[in-house]
């Protein structure tokens, strides 16, 4: 059986390492994956360095799209991801997650007919005005596999209109909707151990025996919109009164925070003595961080999960989450873009941190599951 993997964000490349990896250990007789990056991350740090540190076997094509506008960088995926489609023959194409790579992906498979393996199927903000969300629904609604890592997900595809109970062989006009745990939740177990003994960013920022949290920032309507912005960065600072905060940066929140804050409050954010702004860090760097930290601020989804993976609470900074398993259960609470209610959540998490973390997000077995019933039903 081929697949071929389409990556070209950051967490794309990191769930990949996943399935890579249960492809070598357990179906490297039986399938072989091609893997196609697009080019969408192609900052040194937000991309290279992944494929390097976990261990992803070096794409096979790049597409080199580079930054663009939405429509542009779509379309130029397209174009290069049908072609390398018609010339593999693959059995399946699998995609991840909702970013453009995604829909690009979605798009030129479900033309020239080659089966959609979506994994992280079924996920809603219920926000249709994040590009996220419209290229996750498309995604779906064009795939024949749906691995969905929630209940919540899977409840919500069926919702949609997916029949829970159609049986093989599965297409296109007869999906097939799992709920399969995590493949970021087979990463992290994985991973962790690895972390602590290869890398030193504790060690590097001083961190060591010193309590901090742990904040990131990165997605649009937060960085492009100047009162989001402020209010959110106002926040840290005050926070940073009492305990010291990590912000790895991503280049597009560096750069429009000196495009739209103004020049005190820039200062005064890059100058704070508790504050320690650094650049993107690997993702066994990242780990480390999560799980030494106190409490994670942050806007990103799955930063959010990690954060829960390793029994942290999170705040998180945005009016709804696609992981809504993590604020039910009281390990994380959304408090937007509000400053008082980021300071309220964090003195909250830090004076009484949660103590229960049920297991929501699976085994830990995610990636074979989820390569099983694609063998299967290639078979049929």
């Amino acid at each position: 059986m081929k697949i071929v993997t389409i990556i070209g964000a950051r967490p794309q490349i990191i769930k990949a390492a996943g399935l890579s990896r249960a492809i070598r250990t357990h179906y490297a007789d039986r399938i072989k994956e091609v893997i196609v990056h697009t080019g969408q991350h192609y900052d040194e740090n937000m991309s290279q360095v992944f494929i390097d540190e976990l261990g992803i076997p070096k794409p096979d094509y790049n597409l080199h799209v580079g930054s663009a506008s939405h429509g542009v960088q779509t379309a130029r995926m397209i174009e290069g991801i049908e072609q390398i489609l018609l010339d593999e023959k693959p059995d399946y194409i699998v995609l991840y997650g909702d970013t453009n790579s995604t829909l690009a992906g979605a798009v030129a498979a479900s033309k020239i007919h080659v089966p959609i393996v979506h994994i992280e199927a079924g996920l809603r903000s219920f926000n249709k005005s994040m590009p996220e969300e419209i290229n996750r629904i498309v995604c779906d609604h064009c795939s024949t596999l749906l691995f969905s890592p929630t209940q919540t997900g899977f409840d919500n595809l069926v919702k949609e209109g997916f029949k829970s109970n159609n049986q093989r062989p599965y297409t296109i006009d007869n999906p097939k909707v799992f709920h399969c745990g995590d493949i970021m939740f087979d990463n992290s177990l994985f991973f962790s151990q690895i972390a602590d003994q290869k890398v030193d960013v504790l060690k590097r920022l001083g961190l060591n025996d010193k309590p901090f949290i742990l904040s990131t920032l990165h997605r649009n309507n937060n960085t492009d919109d100047k009162m989001r912005l402020t209010s959110i960065v106002e926040a840290i600072m005050e926070v940073a009164q009492t305990i010291a905060v990590v912000l790895p940066m991503h280049p597009r929140t560096r750069k429009m925070t000196e495009l739209l804050m103004e020049k005190d409050l820039l200062d005064r954010l890059f100058h704070h003595d508790n504050i320690q702004i650094i650049e993107p860090v690997s993702f066994l760097e990242m780990i480390q961080l999560e799980k030494h930290a106190k409490l994670v601020m942050t806007d990103s989804g799955g930063v959010q999960k990690e954060s829960y993976f390793f029994r942290k609470p999170c705040v998180i900074l945005r009016p709804e989450t696609e992981w809504v398993e993590i604020v039910k259960t009281g390990a994380a609470t959304l408090v937007d873009a509000d400053k008082d209610g980021i300071i309220s959540a964090c003195r909250q998490y830090l004076q009484h941190p949660p103590v229960d973390f049920p297991e929501i997000f699976g085994d830990g077995h995610a990636a074979e599951f989820m390569l099983e019933q694609m063998i299967q039903n290639n078979c049929d």
